[in-house]
């Protein structure tokens, strides 16, 4: 499977929290739990099962640690070890 970049990581962020007018400014160094308020705990469970929708990826709950939702870098390489396995 070829990697998965964080330009579609920060898609299925920004249409599953609605994050659209903060999109522009989204980078592999952007913080995400904890500073962005539309992502609970909550909608931690939407986000990864988005992502699994989106990249056909299964992820196991006991995989999810909150360094995996620390930036969007991180989300990214916890997508792409997800998909490799």
């Amino acid at each position: 499977m070829a990697e998965i970049q964080a330009n579609a990581v920060k898609g299925v962020l920004v249409e599953t929290l609605g994050l659209d007018g903060e999109a522009d400014g989204m980078h592999p160094g952007t913080p995400l739990f904890g500073s962005l308020p539309e992502l609970d705990s909550m909608a931690v469970l939407e986000v990864l099962l988005a992502l699994e929708e989106q990249f056909g990826i299964t992820i196991e709950g006991d995989d999810v640690t909150g360094d995996a939702f620390e930036t969007l870098g991180s989300l990214t390489d916890f997508v792409n070890e997800q998909a490799t396995r």
